[in-house]
Formats: C-alpha cells, structure tokens, sequence
C-alpha cells in the first residue's frame, strides 16, 4: 500500500500544476533529455522553473498558438528528446495530438495544467471536461489523473520513463495532499486508500480527497466503503476495480470530468464485460462549466463529498 499524507501533511494545500516545471527541472539534472514547450504561459504552466534552475535553452515558447506547440514538441521528441508541452485543457490541437503525436507514437507528453471546473473564475470556455474522453479514445495514449501535488510529480516522472504519448492531466486550484510526499505510482495501477465492504467508490485528480471525505461521513453513519484512487485511467488497473467491487458489490465512479467517456465510462465497461454490478456516476452531467471559485463549482455542480455520499446511498438502495 502507498504511504498516504498524515494529517499535518494533509493540511498543506498545493495546485497539481506546481509540480510541473519543479519536476522538469529536477528530471533535466538528473541527465534526462526533457524539453518544455509552451504557448505564452511559462509563468501559469509553471514550465519557467525549467529556464530558472539553468535550462533556459530546453524550453520554447511557441507564443499562443496551440497547433504549432504540438507540433514543435512532436519534431523535438523526433530528434531525440522527451518533450512535454501543455496550456489549457486539449481540444484546440486535438487533431495534432492525434495525427502527429499518437498516430507516429513520439515521445510527447500532454501536460496541461488548466483543466476542469479547478480552472475557476476563468469560466466555461477554459474549463475543460471532456479532454480525459478525448484522449482515452486515442491510439497510444496513456492517460494519468494525479490527486494532488505529490502524485503529479510521480505522474510527470512517470511520464518521462514511458516511452510514447503520455497525457497527465493536471489543475490550478491549491487541493489538499492525499499522499506522502515522494509517493512513487505506476502506470496501469489503482490504489485501495481505504477499505470497505458496503460499497465502492472509484476517483480520480480532485475527487480522491472528495471521495475519502465523502468516506468519513458514510462512516459516521456505519456505513464501509471502499475508496481506490484510479490514478492511471488509462490504462485502467481493472483487476482492483473488479476485486473491490467483487467484494461490496456496487460502485459509485467521481471525477473532474463529464460522465460521458471519462473514468466512469471505463469503470463501467470494466464492469459490463467481467461482472455487472449497480455503478452510479459523479461527475458533469452533458453541461458547460461556468465562473466561480472552485469550492464553489464543486457544490454547484454536485461533485463535492455531500454528492458521493448521496451517490452511495442511491446505489445501495438498488
């Protein structure tokens, strides 16, 4: 089992995107041949930590142009090179990361460090909810949703040590830690954080420290469940999904993210092909986001910790 954050640790509150450039930077001394490219952000992404810790000549500002930032990070992971490159959530280079990055299976790495309702008071326009569908839906693409600073840093470095398009989604909003500092994780695993024998619950990014809240309260009530952080999306860990809920016998599936093609639907394909079980879905329901503050959005959009519980409570009454 990860070790998770202790309580004086879990007060700490870090956005998944501090990570970024951090990490860069630390994997650029250890000798990795990473680059940074960047559309006019380097201060937001983060990616200007890389210059400041003395690689100034490994990242690009490719000025806001979406397109031409895949694409520039394509040719350098084609000339040798580890390239991240990210902005805002995908969609305006979907077609790039399609049919330059996965479809020739470069050595670039999608980290954007704006996406979903977390982007805040920036509104719908810039909250993206659907990219973790788009990107699942792609040849060649992995697709990791760390849950807070330290698991975006296991995520980045992760990233940079699998070979091929890698997609780590990642966001603004300060969260609280849910592990240890220093966690390692692994492509292709989920992790039980609590058990449980009365229901399931399946997370990922924003929605593993909701869910394990959500836990606490059904816990007061007497009721168990078990919370798994499925922070490698794609591909899927499907045989801790199927043993846990093998065991409770129902799940509830909470993301950041449309609960159209997103964790919820791979969950439930998991579950229809090997073992039917009640699954009910948190997540954005066929809707925009809009400006607010992101503890605001989460209670808005019913995907905060009263959401799960009402969810478990539906499912298991089933």
């Amino acid at each position: 089992m990860v070790k998770l954050a202790n309580e004086e640790q879990s007060q700490v509150k870090r956005a998944t995107r501090a990570a970024y450039g951090a990490t860069l930077a630390e994997l650029a001394n250890e000798g990795l041949p990473v680059v940074a490219v960047d559309a006019d952000l380097t201060g937001s992404t983060t990616t200007k930590k890389l210059a400041d810790a003395g690689f100034a000549d490994r990242l690009f500002n490719c000025g806001i142009a979406e397109q031409n930032m895949v694409d520039v990070a394509a040719g350098l992971a084609a000339t040798g090179h580890i390239a991240y490159t990210g902005s805002f959530g995908t969609g305006r280079a979907y077609d790039q990361i399609r049919n330059t990055v996965c479809y020739s299976n470069l050595d670039v790495k999608i980290a954007p460090t704006h996406a979903g309702i977390s982007v805040g008071p920036d509104g719908g326009s810039h909250q993206m909810l659907e990219d973790v569908s788009l990107m699942r839906g792609l040849p060649n693409m992995r697709v990791l949703v760390p849950a807070d600073y330290a698991a975006a840093r296991a995520a980045i470095r992760l990233a940079a040590e699998t070979p091929g398009p890698v997609y780590v989604r990642m966001g603004r909003a300060s969260v609280p830690a849910v592990y240890a500092d220093g966690v390692e994780l692994e492509l292709g695993r989920a992790y039980v954080l609590r058990e449980g024998s009365d229901a399931t619950i399946v997370a990922c990014g924003v929605e593993v420290e909701q869910a394990l809240k959500a836990a606490q309260m059904l816990a007061a009530e007497g009721v168990e469940v078990e919370v798994i952080d499925a922070f490698s999306v794609k591909p899927l860990d499907e045989d801790t999904v199927l043993a846990s809920v093998g065991k409770t016998g129902r799940a509830v599936v909470a993301e950041e993210h449309s609960v159209y093609g997103g964790l919820g639907s791979a969950v439930a394909e998991t579950l229809a092909r090997s073992n039917p079980a009640p699954v009910e879905f948190v997540g954005m329901r066929d809707q925009f986001g809009k400006s607010g503050e992101f503890e605001e959005l989460l209670d808005y959009f019913d995907l905060g910790s009263r959401a799960i519980v009402e969810a478990v409570k539906k499912v298991m009454a089933r």
